[in-house]
């Protein structure tokens, strides 16, 4: 439990720094790439075997790394798209809802226990995703045009949140953690400096030190998120799909309390009856195990 505990607070802390990025005018862009850059190699530190290229690129895990590298950037960027085109609260939604995906997988494929108390913890707990994550009154609009954008971003999580748990299962021993979550980042870092290199032949790029400690600021807790819900995903005593649904849930109730306490952000009533659900629903799934 301790591992989900600390996976949860580094995933919290990763989104109050991305409204930090708002108040503080950072680059984005170069924040996220030099934060996989710092997340890769927070990864090579904490492993403590001896690092070799060639053990690297024949482990079983490797050819993966490089698709959840791309694919952790490219949801990045349809998050982004989808926040321009639809707001904020369809970006929240659509990131958070995809935990579907990985539960149902666990379910499915893994035969995950799916009781009385567990069923109806994870249907309040999207409802609770949802009301939570919308700051209107009216809820949320998408223009038919614009669809496209959340459902990749809510696909994109999901297949990564699954990614990792196939991955874990099947081919990523205890002791390569580390090195498995450093390639990673890795491999999102080279995506990401490719796409600034070709950025920077269209247009004038400059590099500010602000988005530097931006980035570094980010990269050792994105590291630890992962690092840290592998290792829970590894409890004997807990299947997937409740931790995923503990996970997402608790990180938007610390998110939410934490815009409230620091950002001053004021909710409507459908949030606070989000809130009441999302505890609601890690009371029922926990209590379920």
């Amino acid at each position: 439990m301790i591992y989900l505990l600390l996976s949860i607070l580094a995933s919290s802390w990763i989104l109050i720094t991305f409204k930090l990025f708002a108040k503080y005018n950072v680059d984005t862009l170069q924040a996220i790439i030099i934060n996989y850059v710092v997340a890769c190699i927070s990864g090579l530190i904490a492993y403590t075997e001896p690092i070799s290229i060639n053990t690297i690129t024949q482990s079983y895990w490797f050819y993966g790394t490089i698709i959840l590298g791309f694919v952790f950037i490219m949801v990045f960027n349809f998050m982004a798209i989808t926040t321009q085109k639809n707001g904020l609260s369809v970006a929240a939604v659509a990131s958070k809802m995809s935990v579907a995906i990985p539960v149902i997988f666990g379910i499915i494929v893994y035969q995950e226990s799916t009781g009385f108390l567990k069923i109806i913890g994870i249907v309040i707990a999207l409802i609770a995703v949802y009301m939570t994550s919308i700051k209107t009154v009216g809820g949320i609009s998408i223009k038919r045009e614009h669809l496209i954008y959340p459902l990749l971003v809510f696909f994109g999580g999901g297949i990564i949140d699954t990614s990792l748990k196939f991955m874990e299962t099947n081919y990523v021993s205890k002791m390569d953690v580390p090195i498995f979550s450093a390639t990673i980042f890795g491999f999102a870092a080279i995506i990401g400096i490719l796409t600034l290199m070709y950025k920077a032949a269209k247009t004038r790029l400059k590099i500010s030190i602000k988005n530097i400690i931006a980035g570094i600021c980010l990269g050792v807790p994105n590291y630890f998120s992962i690092y840290f819900l592998i290792q829970a995903l590894r409890n004997e005593n807990m299947d997937s799909s409740t931790v995923f649904i503990i996970n997402n849930v608790a990180i938007l109730l610390v998110s939410t309390f934490a815009g409230i306490l620091f950002f001053k952000e004021r909710l409507i009533l459908k949030n606070w009856i989000g809130i009441i659900l999302a505890i609601i629903s890690i009371l029922l799934v926990t209590f379920s195990i």
